[in-house]
C-alpha cells in the first residue's frame, strides 16, 4: 500500500523559513526570510489536508488551486505544481511574498481552525515559483499566432501588467504607457525591498518585454497622449492606481519635515536603484539620525516604519488612533516592524504639530474604542485631558491613498467616476461606458491589494478578448 504523502499536521509542525535576526536584518534591505529547501518545502506542503471545500482557495482573490500544488510538492513534481501555480496567478513569486495571507488563504486554513497551525502557503508558493526561475523553466510568452490588434495599457502595475501577459498570451499586440522610469508601479517604488527585492519584480518585467509587450517609460498622459493612445488601439485599459495620498489639515500642518508616505518610499527605493535622489541626499526624505513618528496602521505604514529603522533613525513610533486588534495592516507585518525595534503608540491621533518652521513634535491625543461605526469597527472617541507632545524630526503621513482626477488629467469629461473618484467600471471586465475604454485594479477598487489587482487584469484581458474574438468573427461571415 502507498504511502499517505498528505495530512501529516498532526506529525509535523508548521515551521516557517528561517527569519533573519532583527538586529541583523536592521541594517540592510534585503528579504528577510530565507528560503526553504527542498525537503522542508515538501515536508511543509505535506501537512495540507486536501480539504474536499478547501477554503484557503476559495479565500484566493485569484482562486489559486492550492491544494493540487502543495500536493505537488509534496510528491517532488515542482515543474508541475509551478505550471498550475502559473496558470491561475500572473506573479506567484510575488504573491508568496507579500499577499497577507494570514489574512486570505492561511488565515482560512482548516486545520489552523482546528489549532494545529495553518499551512505555509505563502513560502511554499514562493519556493515554487523561485526554482521555477532557477530551473529556467519560466519562459516567456510565445503565442501560437500574432494578431493584428492592438491594446494599450495606461499604468504598469500588477493590474496592467497582468493584463498585459495575458493579451499578449492571446497574440495581440500590448504596449504599457507607464509613469515611471521603471515598470511595476508600487511593486517598484512603493513597496520596501526587504518584503519585495527588486530584481524579483525587475525579471518579470524583462520577461514580458522579451514576450512581445512594448514599454514606454516617463510617460505622462495629459489630455491630448490620452486621445493618442485610444486611437493607436482598439481598446484601452486605465490601470494607474491610486497615487493621491490623504492628508491632514490641522494646525501646523505647513511644517517642514511632515511627509508623505509615498514620496518617503519611492525616494528609499529609488536610492536603492543607486539613482540620484536629490530629496534624499539633502536630508528630507532620510530618516537617518531622526526621531520618526509614523501615522497611520496599515501596510503602507509598516513600509515606513521599518525602512526608517533600516535608514538609521534614531527612533521610530506609530500612532494609530484603534488598537492592535483593529489595525487594517498585516499583524505578521506588526510583529516583525516590533521586533525591529519600532514602539507602537494605540489609541493615539494626531490633533496637530509643534514647531517653529521645521517640525519638531506631533500633539497627540489618546482615544479609547467606544460604539461601532458604519463600518463595524468600533468608533475611537477622544480621551479628554489626556493630550500629550510625541518629539518628532520627520513625520510621515500614511493615511491612505485617493485616486487622481482621471477626467480632467486626461481631458475626459465623459469618463464615468464615483463620488470618490475611483473610475465606474464593469463588475468582473473592467468594462467602463466609454466605448473601448476599461479600468482595473486600484483605480477602479480604491487602495486594495495587489492580489486584487491580478485578478482585474486578468479578468480584464478575457473580456477584451472575448469581444475582440466576437468581431472578428462577424467580420469573418
Amino acid at each position: 500500500m502507498a504511502k499517505q504523502p498528505m495530512l501529516k499536521f498532526v506529525q509535523i509542525d508548521r515551521d516557517m523559513p528561517q527569519k533573519r535576526d532583527a538586529t541583523v536584518r536592521r541594517e540592510d534591505f534585503n528579504e528577510i526570510y530565507a528560503e526553504y529547501a527542498t525537503a522542508k518545502a515538501e515536508e511543509q506542503a505535506s501537512r495540507c489536508s486536501q480539504c474536499g471545500v478547501p477554503y484557503c482557495q476559495s479565500h484566493c482573490p485569484l482562486h489559486n488551486n492550492i491544494p493540487d500544488w502543495l500536493h505537488l510538492t509534496a510528491t517532488g513534481r515542482l515543474e508541475e505544481a509551478y505550471k498550475v501555480s502559473q496558470a491561475t496567478n500572473t506573479f506567484p513569486e510575488i504573491c508568496g511574498r507579500i499577499c497577507p495571507q494570514d489574512r486570505l488563504c492561511e488565515g482560512n486554513c482548516v486545520i489552523e481552525q482546528s489549532g494545529h497551525g495553518t499551512v505555509t502557503i505563502g513560502s511554499v508558493e514562493k519556493y515554487i515559483t523561485d526554482t521555477a526561475w532557477d530551473k529556467g523553466w519560466v519562459k516567456p510568452v510565445s503565442p501560437a499566432q500574432e494578431r493584428a490588434e492592438s491594446v494599450g495599457i495606461i499604468g504598469g502595475g500588477p493590474g496592467g501588467l497582468a493584463a498585459a501577459d495575458m493579451l499578449r498570451q492571446a497574440g495581440i499586440q500590448v504596449t504599457v504607457y507607464d509613469r515611471h522610469d521603471r515598470a511595476g508601479g508600487l511593486l517598484m517604488y512603493g513597496i520596501p525591498g526587504f518584503k519585495l527585492e527588486k530584481d524579483v519584480v525587475q525579471r518579470r518585467n524583462d520577461l514580458l518585454a522579451e514576450g512581445g509587450v512594448k514599454f514606454v517609460q516617463n510617460c505622462d498622459v495629459d489630455p491630448a497622449k490620452f486621445a493618442e493612445i485610444r486611437a493607436a488601439h482598439d481598446a484601452i485599459i486605465i490601470a494607474t492606481g491610486v497615487y493621491k495620498s490623504r492628508d491632514l489639515e490641522m494646525p501646523g500642518s505647513g511644517a517642514k519635515g511632515i511627509e508623505k508616505a509615498i514620496d518617503f518610499l519611492t525616494a528609499s527605493n529609488k536610492k536603492s536603484f543607486g539613482d540620484e535622489v536629490a530629496d534624499f541626499d539633502n536630508g528630507r526624505l532620510n530618516a537617518d539620525g531622526k526621531k520618526v513618528v509614523v501615522i497611520g496602521g496599515g501596510d503602507t505604514a509598516m513600509d515606513c516604519v521599518r525602512t526608517s529603522i533600516r535608514q538609521g533613525a534614531t527612533s521610530v513610533k506609530c500612532l494609530y488612533r484603534r488598537d492592535r486588534a483593529n489595525m487594517p495592516g498585516s499583524l505578521r507585518e506588526t510583529q516583525n516592524a516590533e521586533e525591529e525595534g519600532v514602539i507602537f503608540e494605540w489609541l493615539s491621533a494626531p490633533k496637530g504639530f509643534v514647531g517653529d518652521g521645521n517640525v519638531t513634535g506631533v500633539m497627540v491625543q489618546k482615544m479609547r474604542l467606544g460604539q461601532p461605526d458604519a463600518s463595524g469597527r468600533q468608533a475611537p472617541e477622544v480621551i479628554e485631558g489626556a493630550d500629550y507632545v510625541e518629539e518628532a524630526d520627520l513625520v510621515i503621513k500614511a493615511l491612505g491613498f485617493e485616486p487622481e482626477d482621471l477626467p480632467t488629467m486626461f481631458g475626459q469629461v465623459d469618463l464615468p467616476v464615483t463620488r470618490w473618484g475611483t473610475v465606474k467600471a464593469e463588475f468582473l471586465t473592467g468594462e467602463t461606458e466609454m466605448e473601448g475604454v476599461y479600468a482595473v485594479g486600484d483605480i477602479v477598487r480604491g487602495a486594495s491589494l495587489v492580489v486584487w489587482a491580478i485578478k482585474d487584469g486578468r479578468d480584464c484581458a478575457e473580456a477584451i478578448l472575448d469581444k475582440i474574438n466576437a468581431k472578428a468573427a462577424i467580420a469573418a461571415e
